[in-house]
């Protein structure tokens, strides 16, 4: 990928894409991690002596400009945490006036278009649009990971148009992500959990034949069960998956570890009736939303040692607390590896489970890129990535 240092950024004005997807309530911003981890690029954009045009969209709107998904209340987030003026500029990224207010910015300044999703041709990769977006700077740059696997207007088109380069936002999840797939230090361990094995299948098929443990948690895990004839009572689980998961165990059923035992509940509810019970002995009218102990502590043993871990997606319902034990134990115990063993957190509901348990310092990479982060360990080449090349 061509970097930064490739641009020439003196006097120049830099249209960046970032991802600003970011919880907002009331109005305000309620977690800025993904605005703060944009602020190395810009700040070098700025050293470098160029003025900063930034895009993203947020949320889904369909039918042009709703207010609920106008990017204001991030501007001024952004400009609490950079520390440095931020305009922004509300009319639709594509127009004439955006363009005139653009034009107008000095090299040190750092402006934030309106919401990009706002255009309608922006997620049909519209060609009109990507001539209008391009007219807004001298150089691209894309730092937006989350958005990486989108062939979306403000994500690989506009690179078509313009110099560019990975902003160090893509180029550092790019390389980290990419030590899971080529050549890591053994012993190599993955924990992959969350609801469906149809959502995380074709990782799981990517990663089977180069880790040396693959632990396997959450709702995903009783689909795995049922194929060997367990009893899972009301778990969730997919008929549909049943025969892949049988292959899959006969194939690797030496690397594959699943949950011996879960903590049961009568409901889907955070004041259930709990037990713990076997794993394929969930009795009928409960259903597993846990890892049990003994589960806790084979999966915490098979990390021990390990040189390459990569985790993601939780071993229960960890937003209700009597069924967030599993998940925590586990990123307590992927933060203790710090110093032995490289370890990377992809994206989603991982993020905020290690972020709830303490333990994001002791991480080497956390992925800001759910979905991106994914598509890449399946081998798929990200269109936005292609594009920097």
């Amino acid at each position: 990928m061509q970097t930064l240092n490739h641009l020439d950024l003196k006097g120049k004005r830099v249209l960046v894409r970032v991802d600003y997807n970011v919880p907002v309530k009331n109005g305000k911003v309620e977690d800025d991690t993904r605005i703060t981890a944009s602020l190395p690029t810009i700040q070098k954009l700025l050293d470098g002596g160029a003025s900063v045009v930034l895009m993203s969209h947020f949320g889904r709107p369909k039918n042009g400009p709703e207010e609920k998904y106008s990017l204001k209340p991030v501007a001024e987030a952004l400009e609490t945490v950079l520390k440095h003026d931020v305009k922004f500029i509300g009319s639709l990224p594509g127009s004439e006036e955006t363009l005139r207010e653009v034009q107008e910015l000095k090299p040190g300044d750092v402006a934030l278009l309106e919401n990009v999703r706002f255009e309608m041709g922006e997620e049909k990769n519209d060609a009109a649009l990507n001539d209008k977006l391009a007219k807004l700077g001298d150089a691209f740059v894309l730092d937006a990971f989350g958005s990486a696997h989108r062939a979306h207007s403000s994500v690989s088109g506009v690179a078509s148009k313009l110099p560019h380069a990975a902003g160090g936002l893509l180029e550092s999840e790019v390389v980290a992500l990419g030590k899971l797939l080529e050549n890591p230090e053994r012993p190599y361990v993955v924990i992959i959990g969350g609801a469906k094995v149809s959502d995380k299948i074709k990782v799981i098929k990517n990663l089977l034949p180069r880790v040396d443990k693959l632990l396997i948690g959450g709702g995903m895990a009783y689909t795995f069960i049922k194929s060997q004839g367990g009893k899972i009572g009301d778990s969730i689980h997919e008929d549909d998956q049943l025969d892949l998961a049988k292959r899959l165990l006969s194939e690797y059923g030496d690397k594959i570890m699943l949950p011996v035992d879960v903590i049961a509940a009568d409901k889907f509810a955070e004041d259930a009736n709990t037990q713990v019970v076997k794993s394929n002995e969930i009795p009928d009218g409960w259903q597993g939303l846990d890892i049990g102990p003994d589960t806790v502590s084979a999966y915490a043993a098979a990390l021990q040692g390990a040189k390459t871990v990569f985790w993601n997606g939780p071993m229960g319902v960890f937003e209700f607390e009597p069924f967030a034990g599993g998940t925590n134990v586990i990123a307590a115990a992927v933060g203790s590896l710090k110093g032995q063993a490289y370890t990377v957190i992809g994206g989603g509901d991982s993020v905020s489970a290690i972020n709830k348990s303490g333990k994001a310092g002791e991480i080497d990479h956390i992925s800001t890129g759910g979905g991106a982060s994914l598509e890449l360990l399946e081998g798929k080449e990200l269109p936005g990535v292609k594009a920097m090349e």
